[in-house]
């Protein structure tokens, strides 16, 4: 029998965006982070990283008060591998990503944000 599926439901494509945001993270840093919130509005996706694991490196420079170091270089980092975050957006949305912003908390709780704006809907 031909099992015809319809379009994903928000809940699944919320899942996607988070799964996959953790899985570029982990594979491109080394380390995850504890939990990836998504969040759909009209025209943008946020994704929120709860807990951000920092690599040793990191820790070893905010022990040392170097917070702005490591924002610096994570948010240069991020940008670096946009495509990778904008095509997992893509894949999970069926809509074109058409700019990113990314940004990291230091402050305890840490967090991280991604931020993408998707192109129009049509009609």
């Amino acid at each position: 029998m031909d099992e015809r599926r319809g379009p994903p439901s928000a809940e699944e494509v919320r899942g996607e965006i988070c799964q996959e945001i953790l899985r570029i993270h982990e594979e491109t840093y080394g380390k995850g982070a504890g939990r990836a919130h998504a969040f759909i509005g009209e025209g943008f996706v946020v994704v929120v990283l709860d807990e951000p694991e920092l690599l040793p490196n990191e820790k070893f420079l905010i022990d040392h008060g170097k917070h702005e170091t490591v924002i610096q270089v994570r948010t240069q980092y991020q940008h670096a591998i946009q495509a990778s975050f904008r095509a997992a957006i893509e894949r999970a949305t069926g809509r074109k990503v058409v700019s990113f912003a990314s940004t990291i908390s230091m402050d305890e709780p840490r967090f991280a944000a991604e931020i993408f704006r998707l192109e129009q809907s049509p009609g």
